[in-house]
């Protein structure tokens, strides 16, 4: 080998050497030791470069591939490990600039033209060089190679966002970034920084963090790019930028520029007059040629807020505000907006609106939050430069409105906010476009526009301004307009806006407003209103605005003053007279055959005064004693006919009110629903005045409530509406239908009582019709998604699911009856043949009124000992039916509609229906689950149809009028008649036995069948003979034969033998109790345990085949458990005293063999179980009773250390997942019981000593994590089973061990990463209880203690939001123990306690920062630790006497903290009620210590603290105490 390395040099450089052998030759030289070359490293890097720099000049000719191969050669050196080792020991290698010019080249090469030649391995080389320090020293001498090479890679990545390279491209892009960064932080000229940043490196940094902002890289594909490396490129992007041209040496230039401030000394004012900062960055920004006119434009856009946003992020400070706002308006003038009034107004899209209108929302939100504009100091310090500028951005956006963008919304609710006066000039304008005449249809528009009105009202409201915003709305209102294309006025959005101001707004205002609308009312609209649509329009938004006025504000009451009450009276008496009678009369004397238009919006303006007045009036008459006093006679000018009983308004007369209604029945609009609503308002004073004592009151009363409810017959049977927003000026012809059936159900308390038996039905029918059967929505998929809405079957279902419906009783009858109607024909849809046999056999199917339940009445009175009614003919017809075929076949479609309606049922009270409507409708469902499924229904439909019956039947079942089924027919013929068609559709259904249908089916039939004998057992019907008939239809059924006879062995999915089984199991589960109990039967005292002993006896039989062919499945264990109770039953053994018969083994039981096959089949399968709950716990169960069955017990090994290691193989099965394990604690911890009290106390010392063995430390060395969780479960366990004294002080004896290993695992768990939580919460939870059940038994100080430096070691600050939930929650747990049960340690060790809570409170801070990004949930988690900390700070402010030395210590800690985040205010708002606990228990010399000794940053957050808990906390308690006892 030595050989071949001889004159490498030579060989490397001869040109008779080929290219291929070079390589070659280099490669090896490179990795073998026997290769021995003076500077062997540097002299094949030298060749390398050489080869490739003279290739690149031109002077050498290459192929393509050893161009790349040469690149991939010096790739490879520069990432060895032997380079690397080299350099370690100091061994210098050095790169020539030759080479690194060469790669800033490529890369420029591959920006420019999208050339892909050896683009990777040249990165590659780059990212090698700048990943080692020793070899990054050529780019971080050299800056300007630096620079160029940033320049260079971010363009790249600009413009080449396709390519295959780009994630090698931004990883070389963050090293470069680095290696700027740290230079450009060590940087002492700073003229040199800004003209590398503004002359290089502005533009493209701004075009790469647009296009990393907008997710350019962030789909799935070749290019993309970590989230996490995304945001990290951002923020070095920015820190670029603030660190160049905006460093804090720059501050008196922009000073200079921007203030026209002198430079103040001449030394350094000769360089800064040569720097223009901000003209220089604005300019660079701005310059056109970067990049393409789209992208500019999007680009300038988003820098504008980011270069203000670093910009007030390097200057902000006290002092330097009016500079900050020097800098807002020449950024603004980089966007498109602000030229708009120069000449033409460029064509901008939605989408550029959008962009500019969101980045002047950023720059004003920054001036606000940052309070920039201080309107004082404006004023008169700087001749209201500020105002000015806000002024033309707010005359710019009114000008120019965007109603359909929420930027634009949230823009001037911001400069709203700064200042009422900027939009003030333009309220009438602004009120224009953004309220009155602003369409708005999208949700996030709607919600920006109602904020906007909010605070626009707010904001008057607080100025004590309404009215003359009144008269700006007025006058929009009333000025010229196509009134027809206006949105309605007070939507749901503005109406919520208007509503809550009105609140605050008070009495003396209200009658302002109240003025100024009538009064333009009056002038504007009123004398031109006749045949005028335009002015009828006006006319209906001034009304609707009123009733808003009039309905929504604070009503007077008795302690209102007599003027406001006098002054109220005299506004009602002119809005009646001189406003809502003249409306009146205009529809009583409508001017000629004029627009249906005009009369409809008049007929709406009128009547919907005429609501607003008379809820008024009735309000003021039921709260204000004066205003009822005064206006006794005067409202009314002309008297009722009855007057005695209150008309629909003073002043008119019935006959008029016929020709008004007759007017408004011709409109689906809100006159009409606002005449519902009189007669409903005449309802409720009629009730209040008269109490329907009265035979003239009740015909008013039910011709009012018929009124009402005929009022919109035919617009609810159309079956088509539009969603309503809950605003009676929204109502339309689409929304009319929803706010009708609104209004009528949320009066249905006061209609139902005076509604006829038709109407009633009619209301019913309604009900039924307009459900959400089938999950059907009738509004639009999203509409839950956006903001809530009325519909129809909203409206419907919250009446079938409200406590009030049963209470309507002629209601609810009437909605059964439909309900059973349109069950009854469905099924008669589906009969086949003649329907006059059947009609006489299935009758409640064809009744001509379901509502009459006399016919049952009566059938149900002849039914007794004594009567004369037959029980056997509806059973003996519904076998024969069964028998041959049930005649009733149900198609898909049917079927499906059916089941819709069981949903309906389901969602009723059926627990308290009478005797014969129960029966009435235990027969129907009975049809219904002995129906066909046609052959258009799928199997899973079949099963789903037929599990909504029986568990319907089921909830009949375990009605109080349950037991009017066996009235009807006899309990046995029922069983043999439902268990004849399931055996019928068994045979039908081709559905895997082990499915989850058929598993849940199986379960609704057999609880069905359960709860049915327990109903003959509480009857006590003939217990023995039915349950004799039931036994031997059992017995004599196929399935049973066949099982039997074990025919079935070979079948797959034995459909038929399940429900047998279940049938049995059911038949067991009842008996065995009556066996036990030893009830005396006159008839055949000793007949039931023989029948308990056929039973157990068949289910064996059934269940035999099962246990000789391997393990049970899992819906078999529970019939295994329910037959070994039931022999365990009938053979309560020597103690008893009762003899039985033994089994030939000699055993009392009757299946021996079933029983230790299917227990020995549990032990070893029951780690497999541990994923199905139910068949766990019927294993569990099965255990528990074969340890209660000596004689079963095999010899070989004793049952307690077999099924101990069982449970224990469960807990430490590395495939039984943690949350299935918390599913069946409950279960183990019941088997455990039964163990603990079958065993003997070295059997408990040894489950002890398990329990030791799972917790020592070698476990948690050699990461055995489930043998450990095991042990931790079972403590866990231990402690909620019932033990003998002798086994609970042997526990209490070794708990200092379990402690001491706890604090053990706990750190080992600690110290891993990422810490092993599975361990270390349930540490928590065993430690907690613990502590809890210990009050009395642990006794040594020292071991409570040691909970301390548990709660010390859990990191939590190093947690994900989910994990810090689950975990916080515990923590808090243990040391809330510690206080309530073990207060003596507590007093011992008060610092570590509260060392522990301040951990905790630490942690709440750290994780309720106002941070970037978050969810919802991580902060809901957040808060409810918040509520535990507050909880802990009153559980110490109980403790006063103890905790009062360290209550000065625990708030100056707390302030402390709260100085260095901003938390969320809902966070700090629990923090803050807890230390103000902590403050009720300082006294004034703890108070004066902490403003002496704290520093002066935190001594001003605790002087604000302190004031704050003067102001509210102690004030609003001194006034509790005021009046406390």
């Amino acid at each position: 080998m030595a050989a071949v390395y001889s004159g490498i040099s030579l060989k490397l450089k001869s040109k008779r050497t080929s290219w291929e052998d070079k390589l070659k030759l280099a490669h090896f030289a490179w990795i073998s030791h026997q290769c021995i070359l003076p500077n062997k490293e540097q002299v094949l890097l030298d060749w390398a470069r050489q080869s490739l720099v003279s290739f690149y000049k031109k002077k050498l000719e290459l192929k393509e591939d050893i161009v790349e191969r040469l690149w991939v050669y010096i790739d490879n050196v520069l990432r060895s490990k032997k380079l690397q080792h080299l350099l370690r020991d100091g061994k210098t290698v050095t790169l020539q600039i030759s080479l690194v010019k060469v790669i800033n080249e490529r890369i420029a090469e591959f920006s420019l033209s999208g050339s892909q030649r050896h683009v990777g391995a040249v990165l590659s080389c780059c990212q090698a060089i700048l990943s080692t320090p020793a070899l990054a020293v050529i780019y971080t001498t050299r800056q300007e190679l630096l620079v160029a090479l940033l320049s260079q890679l971010c363009w790249a990545a600009c413009r080449q966002c396709e390519s295959t390279a780009v994630a090698l491209l931004f990883e070389v892009l963050h090293l470069a970034l680095g290696h700027y960064l740290s230079i450009q932080q060590q940087q002492v000229n700073p003229r040199r920084a800004f003209g590398e940043v503004t002359g290089h490196l502005l533009q493209p940094c701004l075009v790469l963090r647009h296009l990393l902002s907008g997710g350019t890289w962030a789909q799935a594909g070749p290019g993309q790019l970590r989230p996490a490396l995304s945001r990290e490129l951002r923020g070095q992007l920015e820190a670029v930028l603030r660190g160049g041209a905006f460093q804090p040496e720059l501050l008196s230039s922009y000073k200079e520029e921007l203030l026209d401030q002198p430079p103040e000394d001449t030394k350094t004012g000769a360089m800064k007059n040569l720097l223009a900062p901000a003209d220089t960055v604005i300019a660079r920004l701005v310059d056109a040629g970067y990049c393409e006119p789209p992208l500019h434009a999007a680009v300038v856009a988003g820098s504008v807020a980011l270069l203000y946003k670093l910009f007030l992020d390097s200057y902000l400070k006290e002092g330097t505000q009016l500079l900050c706002f020097q800098a807002l308006p020449r950024l603004f003038g980089c966007l498109r907006v602000a030229h708009l009034h120069e000449g033409p107004e460029p064509a901008l899209s939605t989408s550029d609106w959008t962009t500019e209108l969101l980045v002047v929302e950023q720059l004003l939100t920054s001036v606000a939050n940052n309070n920039i504009y201080n309107i004082a100091a404006d004023r008169i310090r700087h001749g209201e430069a500020q105002f000015r500028f806000y002024r033309r951005v707010a005359e710019l956006l009114v000008s120019h409105a965007q109603a359909s963008v929420p930027a634009w919304f949230r823009c001037l609710r911001v400069l709203l906010s700064l200042n009422h006066l900027i939009l003030e000039p333009d309220l009438d304008d602004l009120l224009a476009s953004a309220w009155i005449d602003a369409d708005v249809t999208e949700f996030r528009t709607r919600k920006a526009q109602e904020a906007l009105l909010h605070t626009l009202f707010q904001t008057y409201v607080k100025l004590r301004q309404l009215p003359r915003l009144f008269e700006e709305v007025l006058g929009v209102i009333c000025r010229p307009a196509a009134e027809a294309l206006r949105p309605p006025l007070l939507a749901a959005g503005p109406s919520s806006a208007l509503r809550d101001c009105l609140l605050d707004l008070p009495p003396s205002q209200v009658l302002d407003t109240w003025a100024l609308v009538l009064e333009k009312f009056q002038a504007a609209v009123l004398p031109c209103l006749r045949g005028d649509v335009d002015m009828a329009l006006k006319a209906l938004s001034l009304s609707a605005l009123l009733h808003c006025v009039l309905v929504h504000t604070r009503c007077p009451d008795g302690s209102t003053p007599l003027p406001v009450v006098r002054r109220t009276r005299a506004a009602m008496e002119q809005m009646l007279r001189e406003l809502v009678q003249p409306l009146l009369g205009l529809l009583l004397a409508p001017p000629g055959p004029g627009p249906e238009l005009w009369l409809q919006k008049v007929s709406d303006a009128a009547l919907l005064l005429a609501h607003a007045w008379a809820q008024v009036d009735a309000a003021l008459s039921l709260n204000c004693s004066r205003y009822r006093a005064a206006s006794s006679g005067a409202l009314t000018g002309e008297a009722p006919e009855r007057a005695h009983l209150p008309p629909l308004l003073p002043g008119v007369e019935a006959r008029r009110w016929r020709k008004i209604g007759k007017v408004a029945a011709r409109f689906d609009s809100v006159g009409r629903y606002c005449l519902e609503q009189l007669y409903l308002q005449k309802m409720k004073r009629t009730l209040v005045q008269t109490g329907s004592q009265s035979e003239e009151a009740l015909q008013t009363l039910r011709a009012d409530a018929a009124y009402v409810l005929g009022s919109s017959r035919e617009s609810l049977t159309q079956g088509t509406a539009a969603p309503w927003d809950g605003q009676v000026g929204t109502v339309s012809a689409g929304t009319y239908p929803v706010a009708h059936w609104h209004l009528v159900v949320s009066n249905l308390t006061i209609l139902v009582p005076y509604l006829g038996p038709d109407d009633v039905r009619y209301l019913a029918g309604v009900l039924l019709g307009t459900l959400p059967v089938n999950g059907a929505q009738d509004g639009p998929a999203d509409e839950e998604e956006e903001e809530p809405r009325f519909t129809l079957g909203k409206i419907s279902e919250a009446v079938l699911r409200s406590p009030v419906f049963p209470e309507l009783q002629s209601l609810h009858a009437a909605f059964l009856a439909r309900l059973a109607e349109a069950c009854a024909g469905v099924l008669c849809a589906g009969a086949r043949g003649d329907p006059g046999p059947l009609r006489q056999q299935l009758p409640w199917l064809f009744e001509e009124d379901p509502g009459d339940v006399a016919p049952w009445e009566a059938r149900l009175a002849k039914v007794g000992p004594e009567g004369t009614e037959p029980r056997g003919d509806v059973a003996q017809n519904l076998l024969s039916l069964v028998q041959g075929g049930f005649p009733i076949r149900l198609e898909e479609e049917p079927l499906g509609r059916l089941l819709g309606l069981l949903e309906v049922v389901s969602a009723l009270q059926l627990d308290s229906l009478a005797a014969p409507r129960h029966a009435h409708y235990f027969l129907l469902l009975l049809s219904a689950a002995l129906a066909s499924p046609g052959g258009s229904c799928s199997p899973s439909l079949a099963l789903t149809f037929l599990t909504a019956c029986y568990r319907l039947l089921g909830r009949l079942q375990r009605a109080k009028s349950a037991r009017s089924v066996l009235k009807v027919m006899y309990a046995s013929d029922l069983c043999e008649i439902v268990l004849t068609s399931l055996f019928r559709a068994c045979r039908g259904l081709r559905v895997d036995g082990d499915a989850a249908p058929w598993r849940e089916f199986l379960q609704a039939a057999g609880t069905f069948l359960e709860q049915l004998l327990q109903m003959l057992v509480q009857a006590k019907h003939s217990l023995v003979l039915n349950f004799g008939k039931i036994l031997a239809f059992l017995s004599g059924c196929r399935a049973y034969t066949e099982a039997a006879a074990g025919t079935q062995r070979q079948k797959r999915s034995p459909l038929g033998r399940q429900l047998l089984l279940v049938s049995l199991t059911a038949l067991c589960r009842v008996l065995g109790p009556v066996v036990r109990e030893r009830r005396p039967q006159p008839e055949a005292p000793e007949a039931l345990p023989g029948l308990l002993r056929q039973a157990v006896l068949r289910t064996g039989a059934v269940l035999q085949p099962w246990a000789a062919r391997g393990p049970p499945p899992a819906a078999l264990i529970a019939a295994v458990s329910t037959l070994l109770e039931a022999d365990l039953g009938q053979h309560p053994g020597p103690c008893g005293g009762t003899e039985t018969s033994q089994a030939p083994d000699g055993t009392r039981l009757s299946h021996p063999a079933l029983y230790r096959s299917v227990y020995s089949q549990l032990l070893a399968e029951l780690p497999a179980l541990a994923g199905d709950v139910p068949a766990f716990q019927a294993a569990a169960h099965f255990l528990t009773l074969f340890l209660r069955a000596p004689e079963l017990h095999p010899a070989e090994e004793p049952v307690f250390a077999a099924v101990f290691h069982s449970v224990r193989r469960v807990l430490a099965d590395p495939a039984v997942p943690a949350p299935a394990v918390q599913a069946i604690e409950p279960h183990l911890g019941a088997l455990l019981a039964h163990l603990l009290e079958a065993g003997t106390t070295e059997d408990f010392r040894a489950v002890l000593q398990c329990v030791l063995q799972g917790l020592d430390l070698r476990n948690a060395w050699s990461a055995d994590q489930p043998a450990i969780l095991s042990a931790l479960t079972l403590i866990k366990l231990l402690l909620n089973c019932p033990v003998s004294e002798e086994q609970e002080s042997l526990f209490w004896r070794l708990s200092p061990q379990i402690i001491t290993a706890l604090t053990l695992q706990n750190r080992e768990a600690c110290q891993e990463q990422p810490v092993a939580l599975a361990v270390v919460e349930p540490v928590l939870d065993v430690l907690a209880a613990l502590l809890r059940r210990g009050e009395e038994a642990i006794r040594n100080p020292h071991h409570v203690s040691l909970a301390f430096s548990i709660l010390l070691a859990v990191p939590l600050d190093r947690l994900k939001p989910p994990e810090y939930g689950r975990v916080f929650p515990r923590a808090h747990s243990v040391l809330f123990t510690i206080l309530q049960c073990h207060p003596k340690v507590m007093l011992k060790a008060v610092p570590s306690f509260l060392n522990c809570f301040h951990q905790l409170l630490l942690s709440v801070m750290h994780e309720g920062r106002q941070r970037d990004k978050g969810s919802a949930e991580d902060l809901s988690g957040v808060l409810a630790c918040a509520r535990l900390v507050e909880r802990m700070y009153s559980h110490i402010a109980a403790r006063a006497e103890d905790f009062a030395v360290f209550s000065p210590f625990m708030v100056a800690q707390y302030v402390t903290e709260v100085q260095k985040v901003t938390l969320y205010p809902a966070v700090k708002g629990h923090l803050q009620e807890g230390i103000y606990l902590i403050l009720d228990l300082c006294i004034e010399p703890d108070v004066q210590f902490l403003r002496a000794t704290l520093p002066p940053g935190v001594r001003d957050g605790f002087k604000e603290l302190h004031n704050d808990y003067v102001k509210y906390h102690r004030a609003k308690h001194e006034g509790e105490r005021r009046y406390a006892v």
